[in-house]
């Protein structure tokens, strides 16, 4: 009776290490995922490109471990400059989990005082599909994901008598985006390709709010990209967004880019790009070109 019971609590004890010792794994993040697949920290804080969300998840953790990074975006213009800045976490290489916040400022009379504030949760989960290890299918990874955006009201311009977005014509100062996206990794010709469909209101991505005097309604947009790697650190490619047009002092076109990354390390990473954002008010009316650069720091 006294071996039997010895036993059993030997075999408890066992089965109590072994559940410590995979909960102490999963606590170590493995970064096991190939380097550039973690993608970099997109405008609004998801993990893809510069300009739109892909179906991969941000971080290098693959489905037994985790992934994070922290990221600074800067955009400039002739007239506007936008910083954008955020976390992200990747978990079991299922769920993405995103925080950022947005900074527009303006730098040509009479918005040289501009300042809009705007912060934004995304979530995203991977439902279909795997864009590294699916070679042999032409199915691409697919995730489906959301993006709740809440404008902080227009600073700068409080001699003009305006400090909401609602002011401007917008119908919200908040709103959600939902997209699915889809990609895939085609390893032999160094290629990734990404669709993205966006249902959104949002007015140059929220920072002039949601809706507006000439539309009100959720519309699909089409975004795009491509990726060609050079080498294992080093990729270019090309991103398009479309906009929806809800305003009348807002003639919004939309965007594009060309981009470099480089990857040094699976701790950093580095995207230059030449922008075209287009018009952004009728206050200045010129295509909105300059320089984006973003830094990427994680696991």
């Amino acid at each position: 009776m006294k071996n039997k019971i010895l036993t059993l609590t030997l075999l408890g004890i066992s089965t109590t290490c072994m559940h410590v010792a995979q909960a102490q794994d999963m606590l170590k993040p493995d970064m096991g995922k190939l380097t550039a697949t973690g993608g970099v920290s997109q405008l609004e804080g998801a993990g893809g490109g510069g300009l739109t969300p892909w179906a991969l998840i941000t971080g290098y953790g693959t489905r037994d471990s985790y992934g994070a990074n922290a990221h600074y975006t800067q955009v400039n213009t002739q007239d506007y400059s936008l910083r954008a800045y955020g976390v992200a976490v990747g978990i079991a290489d299922l769920v993405e989990l995103s925080l950022a916040s947005q900074e527009f400022t303006g730098s040509l009379a009479p918005l040289n005082a501009l300042n809009i504030k705007q912060d934004i949760f995304g979530v995203k989960v991977k439902v279909a599909g795997d864009a590294v290890y699916d070679q042999g299918s032409w199915m691409p990874q697919i995730a489906v994901g959301a993006m709740y955006k809440r404008n902080k009201g227009i600073g700068g311009l409080g001699a003009l008598g305006v400090t909401n977005v609602k002011q401007l014509g917008a119908k919200d100062d908040s709103g959600v985006d939902y997209y699915v996206s889809a990609t895939k990794i085609l390893l032999e010709q160094s290629l990734l390709l990404n669709g993205t469909l966006r249902m959104t209101k949002a007015n140059q991505m929220g920072i002039l709010g949601f809706g507006g005097d000439k539309k009100d309604s959720y519309k699909p947009m089409l975004e795009t990209s491509v990726a060609y790697l050079l080498n294992r650190k080093l990729a270019i490619g090309a991103e398009y967004r479309m906009k929806p047009r809800n305003l009348s002092v807002d003639n919004e076109k939309d965007y594009y880019d060309v981009f470099v990354a480089w990857f040094p390390s699976k701790n950093l990473s580095v995207t230059a790009a030449y922008a075209t954002l287009g018009d952004i008010t009728i206050f200045n009316p010129k295509n909105q070109r300059g320089w984006y650069l973003s830094l990427q720091a994680g696991f």
